[in-house]
């Protein structure tokens, strides 16, 4: 029976000042840490799980969530792929804003729209503005054509699924156990898709910092259960948390 299970980096730094991320590169905080290694015991203890190949975003907090989770569990030497895909979406002109601010200034409807919603983008920014990938150099080879200048829930959708086709589901063929370490919006796009939640219900799945989710799945890879690992009551304070950022 193959599992994937799906964790959130630790809390990051721009967490904690509440700002839109996205594709900006920041570390974790000393708690983001915490909740990294607590990801790792809480994999650790979980029977019957035999975590084979990790896959990653190309994004510190991303990398360092897993890094430190593995450590934890005991198998810093899995093999590793990491991917442009499996990045947070691209907040466009909202990158490094404060979230209570931004709501206050447009409205807090129109920033539930751009946060949670399913087809609805942020204002883009320009090629020539420092947030925009093309201007990273861990991107110089991905099309020009396929770097966002911002991005819907969609449009992570659009751009994560080949990867789940190509990438993830052949480790699940061939190992069976598969744990991915992205962001909040990579992984609801995942778990939209995994567990085929409905366009209008998707702005309600907030996703917690630090906890694994488990899916077991069936030879056909179709979806058995699914659960966070821990203790019920804090993985739903720690979601709240999440969609209370903006207000």
């Amino acid at each position: 029976m193959p599992d994937l299970v799906l964790l959130r980096h630790g809390e990051s730094t721009w967490n904690a000042e509440n700002r839109f991320t996205g594709w900006t590169d920041v570390d974790l905080t000393s708690q983001g840490e915490d909740e990294a290694r607590s990801a790792g015991r809480l994999l650790a203890s979980e029977t019957g799980l035999d975590l084979r190949v990790l896959h990653t975003s190309l994004l510190t907090r991303a990398v360092r969530t897993a890094n430190l989770a593995l450590d934890e569990l005991g198998r810093p030497w899995l093999p590793v792929r990491r991917h442009w895909r499996l990045n947070e979406r691209h907040y466009g002109d909202l990158t490094g804003r404060n979230k209570r601010e931004t709501a206050a200034r447009f409205g807090e409807e129109q920033v539930k729209a751009w946060r949670r919603g399913y087809a609805t983008p942020p204002p883009p920014v320009d090629p020539s503005d420092e947030r925009h990938p093309s201007n990273d150099p861990r991107y110089r080879d991905v099309p020009p054509g396929e770097l966002p200048g911002t991005e819907s829930l969609a449009d992570v959708v659009r751009r994560l699924v080949p990867y789940l086709v190509d990438a993830i589901v052949p480790d699940l063929r061939a190992s069976g156990g598969v744990l991915v370490v992205a962001h909040g919006n990579s992984l609801r796009a995942l778990a939209m898709h995994l567990e085929g939640i409905p366009e209008e219900e998707i702005v309600d799945l907030d996703i917690p910092t630090g906890v694994p989710r488990r899916y077991r799945l069936d030879d056909d890879l179709e979806v058995l259960e699914a659960a966070y690992l821990g203790d019920p009551a804090a993985v739903r304070k720690a979601a709240e948390a999440v969609a209370r950022q903006a207000g």
